[in-house]
């Protein structure tokens, strides 16, 4: 049985194509996820997706602390459900808990990672904690091509441990994905935004996660000058609770129900986002980009430079960069073009992984 656990939003989007190639394939697979206080994302995308889960463990927050605590009581809880299976591998994102579970019952680790760093230069000093406690564990690490091997190798790994895999991850979700036109006028006609004024999509930044130091406040001093300078229609995907933003944005459409939001991200004039993926899915359906993330990763980088992202820094740059590209399409497939989508070869690594 090959488990995969399955704990921030991407893993869903990134895993669900693999699953079902290796159900498809006649083998058993096994999902874990955790929740907890103000973070359903993730139960919440599994179900949307009707993808079958077992909940273990749950979500520490913000704190240090709490996080520590979290993680040393989910692995217990992991550690009891997962002895009582008959598991083969651990398939997942660089996922701590699992890892360390795995790695004490002997089980095959394969590592998905695509920001080992927190920014696209090669300095070790700059590598995230997730990567430092999963990766040297790893019985197979896949990257993607835009992050260099070297990096990986730090991390104890030998080059025939590395597998590289030609595509921006988002690719995995969304070479066959049809965005519906219908859905997004749909989902202004429902919410009152008017369908002739420009439509802004908003993602906050990771602020709880372990490698954002703390919150910025660029992002949400900069959406009330925006509100107030092109006075657009602002629809904002929550990553944490959405109450708090609610009440700090009451002209702004706040998301309370997961659905799937590549439509909008698909139509949207601008997405002004402080994470990756969401970034990197509006990028891929040629949508003007603003980055506010705290850092640059390597795929970060590779946006920017393909001229589909704009990183900003400061609220004076949101509000220049917003006037100048939003309603602006970008034409994305000189890059994405030439990206190759292979699961069946990638899957034949996970099945054929040996324990070293």
């Amino acid at each position: 049985m090959i488990w995969f656990d399955l704990v921030t939003p991407k893993s869903v989007m990134f895993f669900r194509p693999f699953i079902m190639n290796i159900k498809a394939r006649g083998n058993d697979v096994l999902v874990t996820a955790r929740e907890g206080d103000g973070y359903r994302e993730v139960v919440d995308l599994l179900n949307l997706y009707k993808i079958e889960f077992v909940n273990r463990g749950f979500f520490g927050g913000a704190n240090l602390g709490d996080k520590l605590k979290a993680s040393i009581h989910r692995q217990l809880a992991l550690m009891e459900y997962i002895e009582k299976h008959n598991i083969t591998k651990l398939v997942c994102l660089c996922s701590v808990d699992a890892n360390r579970v795995a790695f004490g019952l002997g089980i095959h680790i394969i590592n998905f990672y695509d920001i080992p760093l927190s920014d696209h230069t090669a300095n070790f000093k700059k590598a995230l904690p997730q990567a430092r406690l999963t990766l040297p564990l790893s019985t197979k690490a896949f990257r993607p091509y835009m992050v260099p091997q070297t990096i990986f190798e730090r991390f104890s790994m030998e080059p025939d441990q590395i597998y590289s895999y030609q595509f921006l991850d988002v690719v995995a979700w969304l070479h066959d994905f049809e965005p519906d036109r219908k859905f997004f006028d749909d989902f202004l006609k429902s919410n009152d935004l008017d369908p002739k004024k420009k439509t802004i999509v908003v993602r906050e930044e990771e602020f709880k996660a372990s490698y954002v130091h703390k919150k910025y406040t660029m992002l949400y001093d900069g959406l009330k000058l925006i509100k107030n300078k092109f006075d657009p229609n602002i629809i904002i995907i929550p990553r944490y609770e959405h109450e708090p933003l609610k009440a700090m944005f009451p002209y702004a459409t706040v998301l309370e129900e997961k659905m799937i939001i590549q439509h909008l991200l698909a139509f949207a004039d601008l997405f002004i986002g402080g994470g990756g993926t969401l970034n990197s899915e509006a990028c891929f359906f040629g949508t003007p980009a603003i980055s506010t993330r705290s850092f640059v990763s390597h795929y970060d980088k590779l946006l920017i430079d393909a001229n589909l992202m704009e990183k900003t820094d400061t609220v004076d740059e949101l509000i220049e960069k917003t006037e100048k590209i939003m309603g602006k399409r970008n034409d994305p497939k000189e890059l994405f073009d030439t990206m190759h989508f292979d699961i069946d070869k990638i899957v034949d690594e996970i099945i054929k992984t040996n324990k070293k």
